[in-house]
């Protein structure tokens, strides 16, 4: 049945960009369950009771336990073969939900171990990529994600990594974790390494810090896109900055109530960057454990902020705009919203 709501139109039908997914996050909560049993993993059950865990990660004991349900989650994946799966489920969740171009963000050294070290961690990710892109039809890219808790060096082998096979599928380069933990000029050296490699630099910041975390990102990575950003929305001089640079943010509505950054999903800012011009690219973030895919995004922001059909085909061109898809692919997903927003007969 096509999910409709205020307008009509069916939101999984609207073509878009995925920009903010993350590598195990994207995984089926089935295929947890499945590779759990497999591999002898004991799940807690957070992460078996078929509902999305309870977490309220605003203070430290609350990420902890956020890092600790995602890293038993990742401890699943083990071969190829279990890449290959979780691949290719995302591309085809992404495909049910509309998007057309999905860009997966993963940190390889978590792989590395169990897969041979990192340069075959990449190559199987990528293969993945190729394969299930091929067989769903979503466009798809990688962006390495280095992360704020380990050394500023390690973060500079992964920007190594990732200009290695810039013209094989890696299209940017990031950096995830708790941004209240370290600076983020720290790793100014591995961003300079990305985009000296023709990488788009995508860090976090603005989600569980606020906006001065956006700003180091912008002052000293030079970011193109920021993963989250919402907290600009208390900055109004941030946000001029932002809209006037054309620097998109990558919005997760319901990763935003579920980790706690606001109550509920009338509270995150969508209006607010959206009025004052900045471009957003909704995500899902982690789905895996906040229960919500792509399309559920667009739903939050029509139901909870009154976006318009209008609306939202905006949103979706501004994740095509902000996305690293080839010329081609864009044209034809643009031409694939204005299709959808003049559709009178779906409304």
């Amino acid at each position: 049945m096509a999910r409709t709501s205020r307008e009509g139109r069916d939101i999984s039908t609207l073509p878009k960009a995925h920009l903010h997914l993350h590598f195990t996050g994207s995984m089926r909560p089935s295929t947890l369950l499945e590779l759990a049993d497999r591999h002898g993993v004991h799940l807690p059950e957070a992460l078996t009771s078929g509902e999305p865990p309870k977490l309220r990660a605003t203070d430290e004991r609350g990420w902890f336990r956020f890092q600790r349900l995602y890293d038993i989650a990742r401890s699943c994946l083990r071969t190829p073969e279990d890449i290959q799966r979780l691949v290719r489920e995302a591309a085809e969740e992404d495909a049910a939900d509309g998007s057309g171009w999905l860009e997966i963000q993963v940190d390889p050294t978590s792989y590395a171990p169990r897969l041979g070290g990192l340069i075959p961690t990449m190559e199987i990710i990528l293969d993945a990529v190729h394969t299930a892109s091929r067989d769903t039809g979503v466009g798809m890219a990688v962006v390495v994600a280095a992360n704020r808790m380990k050394h500023p060096l390690d973060a500079r082998t992964l920007a190594r990594l990732a200009v290695r096979y810039a013209d094989q599928g890696v299209v940017g380069f990031g950096l995830s974790n708790d941004e209240r933990r370290g600076l983020a000029r720290d790793f100014d050296r591995a961003f300079a390494i990305a985009r000296e490699g023709g990488l788009l630099a995508a860090p976090h910041g603005g989600e569980l810090a606020g906006p001065s975390s956006v700003r180091d990102c912008l002052d000293d990575l030079h970011a193109q896109r920021v993963g989250h950003g919402v907290r600009a929305a208390e900055d109004p001089y941030l946000l001029r900055r932002l809209a006037d640079s054309g620097i998109t943010c990558e919005v997760c509505p319901a990763s935003n109530v579920a980790l706690g950054v606001y109550d509920k999903p009338e509270d995150v800012p969508l209006r607010t960057l959206y009025e004052a011009g900045v471009p957003m690219a909704l995500g899902a973030d982690d789905p895996l454990l906040f229960g919500a895919r792509l399309a559920a995004q667009y739903e939050i922001a029509r139901d909870a902020h009154a976006f318009t059909d209008d609306e939202l085909a905006d949103l979706a061109r501004q994740s095509i705009r902000a996305s690293r898809a080839p010329q081609e692919l864009r044209d034809s997903l643009l031409d694939g919203i204005n299709a959808w927003a003049a559709d009178d007969s779906a409304a």
